[in-house]
C-alpha cells in the first residue's frame, strides 16, 4: 500500500549532508507511515556508496528507497524521480543540506490537514543557532528587478510591494511561494498541475511551481511552529558567489529568463532585463556622487541576457 507520506531528498555529490538530514530525519518518522526516497542525481562520485554504506550500518536500508538516475538534469528533474518512484497522499521535498527539528515533520502534516485548501506548506527555515532565514515571497516582477539593482532606499519604498522576500514570519502566513528547501506538497497538487518543469535545471523551479499551483486554485501555507535549519549551499556555489559578487552559474540565468517569459512573455522578460539596468544607473549615479554602492554580481549586466532569442531552450550540464 502507499505510504501517507513520501519524503524525497536528492542528492548530488553532498553525502555526508544527505547522512547528517536522514539522523535527524528519521526518528522523527517513527510511527509514521513514511517512506524516504534519495534520487543520486547521477553524481558520479561515491556519494551512492558512502549513503548506502551508512544506511547499512544503520539497519535503514528498508526504510529508504534509493534511487540513482543515469544523467543529473537538475534539481526539478531529480525530484521527479523521487516523486514517481513512490506513491503517497504527501510528498516532502527536502534538501540535502537541511536538518529536521523536533516534532517538525508531525506540524507540517497537521498543518496540511488543518487547512484543506492548502496544497503546499512550508516550515520556518532557520541557521543552526536558530536565527530565521527568509523563506516566504512575492512573485518577481520587473519592479523587483529594479529594486534589487538599484538597491535605493527612496526606490524599495516607493515600490515596497513589488520586494520579493517577504520578512521572517513569526505566524501562520500565506506567501505566494514558499522556498521549496522543505515544502509538503499534496498529491491532489501533482495530480491537477503536473510535476515540476524540468525546464528549469535549478532555481526558479519552486516560484514557477507555485504559481502554477495558485493559478489551479491551491493556497501555500506557511507554519512558522515546524522548524527547519537550512546549512544552504550544499549542491551549488550559486548563493556563495552571490554573496562575494562573482559570477554565478549559466544556469540561474537561464532559469530566470524562462520563468520571466513563462509568467508574462516576451515583454515582461524584455522589461525585467530593462528594468535592471534603469536600477544599475542609479546606484552607479550614487556611486559617482560618492554614496556606497553594494555593486552587481559579476558579470550580470550582460549574463541577464542568457537566452533571451530562446527563453526556454534547456541547461545542458557539462560531463562531470
Amino acid at each position: 500500500m502507499s505510504p501517507q507520506l513520501s519524503v524525497v531528498i536528492v542528492n548530488f555529490r553532498t553525502p555526508a549532508f544527505v547522512i547528517d538530514c536522514l539522523t535527524t530525519l528519521l526518528p522523527e518518522l517513527d510511527g509514521m507511515d513514511a517512506r524516504v526516497v534519495i534520487v543520486d542525481n547521477h553524481s558520479a562520485d561515491n556519494s551512492p556508496e558512502i549513503i548506502r554504506a551508512w544506511l547499512a550500518q544503520h539497519d535503514a536500508v528498508n526504510k529508504v528507497l534509493f534511487v540513482q538516475s543515469e544523467h543529473n538534469s537538475g534539481f526539478a528533474s531529480g525530484n521527479n524521480i523521487g516523486i514517481k518512484s513512490c506513491n503517497a497522499r504527501y510528498y516532502l521535498l527536502l534538501n540535502s543540506d537541511t536538518l529536521i527539528r523536533p516534532g517538525a515533520i508531525r506540524i507540517i502534516l497537521d498543518t496540511a490537514t488543518r487547512f484543506p485548501e492548502a496544497g503546499l506548506v512550508s516550515p520556518r527555515l532557520e541557521w543552526p543557532d536558530g536565527v530565521g532565514q527568509e523563506s516566504c515571497f512575492r512573485f518577481p516582477t520587473p519592479f523587483s528587478e529594479l529594486i534589487a539593482a538599484a538597491q535605493t532606499g527612496l526606490i524599495s519604498r516607493c515600490f515596497s510591494r513589488y520586494i520579493v522576500a517577504l520578512p521572517v514570519q513569526t505566524q501562520i502566513a500565506r506567501p505566494q511561494w514558499t522556498s521549496f528547501a522543505c515544502v509538503l506538497v499534496t498529491d491532489e497538487v501533482f495530480q491537477q498541475v503536473g510535476l515540476l518543469d524540468e525546464g528549469y535545471f535549478m532555481y526558479f523551479e519552486d516560484v514557477e511551481f507555485c504559481r502554477r499551483a495558485r493559478k489551479a486554485g491551491w493556497e501555500i501555507v506557511h507554519n512558522p511552529d515546524a522548524r527547519v535549519v537550512h546549512l544552504r549551499g550544499g549542491s551549488s556555489p550559486v548563493k556563495k558567489q552571490t554573496r562575494l559578487k562573482k559570477r554565478v552559474p549559466r544556469y540561474f540565468y537561464e532559469s530566470r529568463t524562462r520563468y520571466y517569459y513563462q509568467a508574462s512573455g516576451w515583454f515582461g522578460m524584455m522589461s525585467a532585463n530593462l528594468l535592471w539596468w534603469a536600477g544599475r544607473s542609479v546606484s552607479g549615479i550614487r556611486q559617482l556622487l560618492g554614496r556606497s554602492d553594494k555593486g552587481a554580481i559579476e558579470g550580470q549586466w550582460l549574463d541577464i541576457w542568457t537566452n533571451w532569442h530562446n527563453p526556454l531552450k534547456h541547461y545542458t550540464p557539462p560531463n562531470p
